[in-house]
């Protein structure tokens, strides 16, 4: 339920308004990352034969500029905020995603999925770990 209380600061709780839209640009932006992320693991993977590995790293770090630049500006708007210390937790943040994207990745195409099917999902499934992370260290949103 939203809080009237005019002492609690917006946007600090899943409980606001502002918090929600935050989330819903977020996802929107996650989205963005997710058809970039896709459109060139499905390039370099088809059509430059590269490795599911090295297809998923190329896609990974052109899908990483583009969620930061959209989620500084746009999703927790912190433009205002050092650009090289959000940039440097962004990274983290995106570099443990990615290594938990790798993960699942393997383990599904070990499975016998396709690779980009395999690497939907495990796209998908790390999502929710970037945006806590994010939210509250890179950008310094409390929970």
């Amino acid at each position: 339920m939203a809080t009237t209380d005019p002492a609690r600061p917006r946007g600090r709780s899943f409980g606001t308004r502002a918090a929600w839209w935050q989330l819903t640009r977020f996802a929107v932006v996650g989205a963005s990352g997710y058809a970039v992320n896709l459109a060139v693991f499905a390039l370099t993977f088809s059509v430059a034969g590269l490795d599911h590995r090295l297809a998923a790293t190329a896609a990974f770090l052109v899908a990483v500029t583009n969620n930061f630049t959209w989620n500084r500006i746009w999703t927790f708007r912190r433009p205002d905020g050092r650009l090289s210390h959000q940039a440097a937790r962004f990274l983290a943040v995106s570099l443990a995603g990615f290594a938990l994207n790798l993960a699942l990745l393997e383990l599904l195409v070990a499975a016998d999925l396709p690779e980009l099917a395999a690497q939907a999902i495990a796209v998908a499934l790390v999502m929710p770990f970037n945006f806590l992370l994010n939210r509250r260290w890179t950008f310094g949103i409390a929970a």
